[in-house]
């Protein structure tokens, strides 16, 4: 299902409960930083609405075609590192936006292990957990919010440690995850930060606060300006 309402720009200011993990490692280098979150392109499940999360499958004819609008995009940006999970559909993304010589693997990016409920719909775990709610309640057998938590802060704490910009590969529900600890936020934040099959998001800062510039941003022209002006 497609989100409508995009994020501009949010800042955490004096945001009460922010914790130190937006706040860490900041410069006037750090500043001006700007990661680029790239959700990986569709894929039959993500078509029939079902979690997947260490499943590995391939990208739609549609989703590579997505991911090739970015080749030109990132074809003028200078970035410092590329990240990428481990899992195909982020790792062919990212090759396909022309960076596969220049990427890592993090085996930290990589989606939230649904445990029990990988492959299932919405309504096919409702029926089985009634008002379950991934980002306070996490998988059985699989990953609690906590855990994700935890690898999200050591990706952010690699991007924080490098001067100059920064792209990132990888799925829905970490990156949502990595939004909301960007922020210093709470994992169970990731919720209200709802994320398309591939999009453009850039996180930032705002006068050393972390922030976001642009979220869920499809790949289409629109969305495909030097990223540096957006």
């Amino acid at each position: 299902m497609k989100a409508d309402n995009s994020i501009e720009t949010v800042t955490l200011a004096a945001l009460p409960g922010a914790d130190s993990a937006s706040r860490e490692g900041q410069s006037t280098a750090a500043s001006v930083q700007q990661v680029f979150l790239v959700r990986h392109g569709e894929t039959d499940w993500s078509l029939s609405g079902q979690h997947t999360g260490m499943t590995d499958l391939p990208l739609t004819e549609h989703g590579r075609e997505a991911a090739r609008r970015l080749e030109p995009i990132f074809a003028r940006e200078r970035l410092a590192l590329v990240l990428t999970s481990p899992l195909r559909r982020a790792r062919v993304t990212c090759a396909l936006a022309g960076l596969s010589e220049r990427c890592d693997t993090d085996w930290d990016l990589h989606e939230w292990d649904y445990g029990d409920f990988e492959g299932l719909t919405m309504s096919e775990i409702q029926a089985r957990a009634p008002g379950w709610n991934l980002f306070t309640d996490g998988c059985p057998h699989g990953e609690r919010p906590d855990q994700v938590g935890a690898r999200v802060d050591r990706v952010i704490d690699r991007v924080r440690s490098v001067h100059g910009h920064v792209a990132l590969f990888a799925h829905g529900h970490v990156f949502r995850v990595f939004a909301a600890r960007w922020l210093g936020l709470a994992v169970a934040a990731g919720q209200h930060f709802l994320l398309d099959t591939a999009t453009l998001n850039i996180l930032t800062y705002y006068r050393d606060v972390p922030a976001i510039k642009r979220w869920n941003a499809p790949l289409d022209p629109p969305a495909v300006d030097r990223l540096e002006d957006a």
